[in-house]
C-alpha cells in the first residue's frame, strides 16, 4: 500500500523540517457550527441568568434547549466560498482563521443583536490513519495538532508498526517521517492538516503471510489424510 512508483525519485519526496505553527484558514467544504450571544457573551459566564433573573432555573433550562437546537444545525462553506447564516445571509469567510471569521460574523449580527458575541467551530476537520493500526479517522479538535499526537490518538505505533517509515500524504506531496530515534523525531516536527493521510508501514512477516495463504490447502490436505485414516481403520 502506498508504494512508490518506479519513476518516483527521492527528489519527489519532501523532507520535513520544522514547521511554524499557524492558525487554520477556512476553506470550501468546511462544516461550521455557529453560536451567537448578546451583550458580549454574557450568557457564557451567566448560563443560568442568575445576574439578570435572580436565579430563574426555567430560563436556564430554556438556554440548554436553545443550545441543543443550535447543535443540530451546521453550515457548509460552498465551493464558491459562500456560507449562508440565519438573518445575516451569505458571507465569504474563506481564507480567514476562526478568530477573524468570528469578528466578521459578529459585525454582521450587530444589526440584530446588541454587542453580539460569536463562536464558530469547524466540525469536519480530520486526518486518516492507515497501515499498521488497520485504519482510523482522527478528528482535529485543536489548532496545530502534531503528527505525534495523531499517532497517539490512533494507537498506531506498536510492535507491528515500523516507526522509521511513516508517510504523510498531502495532496501531491509526500513526507517521510522517521520516529525511531530522538534525532529523527526532532527533525520531523510536522503539523498535520485536514485531509492528510498518515500511512504507518507494518512489519512484514513473509513466513506468517505465506502460512496464512497456505492455510486452506493445508486444511484440505489434513482433512483428506484424516478421511483416509478413518477408511483404513474400518
Amino acid at each position: 500500500m502506498f508504494r512508490f512508483d518506479e519513476d518516483f525519485t527521492e527528489d519527489d519526496v519532501s523532507q520535513i523540517t520544522n514547521e511554524l505553527d499557524q492558525n487554520y484558514q477556512l476553506r470550501p467544504n468546511d462544516v461550521l457550527r455557529l453560536d451567537v450571544f448578546t451583550n458580549k457573551g454574557e450568557r457564557l459566564i451567566d448560563p443560568n441568568f442568575e445576574f439578570s433573573t435572580g436565579g430563574n432555573q426555567t430560563a436556564g433550562m430554556q438556554l440548554q434547549q436553545q443550545q441543543a437546537l443550535r447543535n443540530q444545525f451546521q453550515y457548509i462553506i460552498q465551493v464558491d466560498s459562500i456560507v449562508t447564516f440565519p438573518l445575516v445571509g451569505d458571507m465569504n469567510l474563506v481564507g480567514l482563521n476562526l478568530y477573524q471569521a468570528e469578528i466578521r460574523v459578529a459585525e454582521s449580527f450587530e444589526e440584530f443583536y446588541e454587542d453580539s458575541f460569536v463562536k464558530l467551530r469547524i466540525n469536519n476537520r480530520r486526518v486518516f490513519v492507515l497501515g499498521a493500526p488497520g485504519g482510523a479517522v482522527v478528528p482535529l479538535e485543536n489548532e496545530n495538532t502534531s503528527l505525534v499526537e495523531v499517532l497517539a490518538l490512533s494507537n498506531s505505533i506498536d510492535r507491528l508498526a515500523r516507526a522509521q517509515n511513516i508517510r504523510v500524504i498531502r495532496g501531491s506531496e509526500v513526507f517521510l517521517v522517521d520516529l525511531s530515534t530522538i534525532t529523527g523525531m526532532r527533525q520531523s516536527q510536522l503539523i498535520v492538516q485536514p485531509g492528510d493521510i498518515v500511512y504507518v508501514e507494518p512489519w512484514r512477516r513473509p513466513w506468517i503471510e505465506a502460512l496464512g495463504d497456505a492455510s486452506p490447502i493445508i486444511s484440505i490436505f489434513s482433512s483428506a489424510v484424516t478421511l483416509w485414516l478413518v477408511i483404513q481403520n474400518l
